[in-house]
């Protein structure tokens, strides 16, 4: 393949309006940096560390007879979060792509 014949992922550009009311701990948590590159960076981090968690989620769960009783409870809770974590940001066949 040529150098011309590459392509080029094109970059995603996003401007969305968030209020406290829609998650008080991301907006403190994004509110504690100015405008600009450092709340970008973070909030990409955030997201970053969202995947790998989701897909944490996805591939490597442990059987629950092979948990410590004293961690079932929180190890359960903690999966029931990312699970609706998950689906706060699924698309579904009626909803529109921001």
């Amino acid at each position: 393949m040529k150098a011309t014949e590459t392509k080029v992922d094109p970059g995603i550009r996003l401007l969305f309006e968030m209020s406290r009311d829609d998650n008080p701990r991301l907006f403190d948590d994004l509110m504690r940096f100015n405008k600009g590159p450092k709340r970008v960076n973070r909030l990409r981090f955030l997201a970053h560390e969202g995947l790998l968690a989701q897909q944490w989620l996805l591939g490597t769960t442990v059987p629950a007879h092979e948990v410590p009783a004293a961690k079932t409870a929180r190890s359960a809770s903690d999966i029931a979060v990312a699970r609706q974590t998950s689906q706060a940001f699924e698309v579904g066949s009626g909803e529109a792509e921001v």
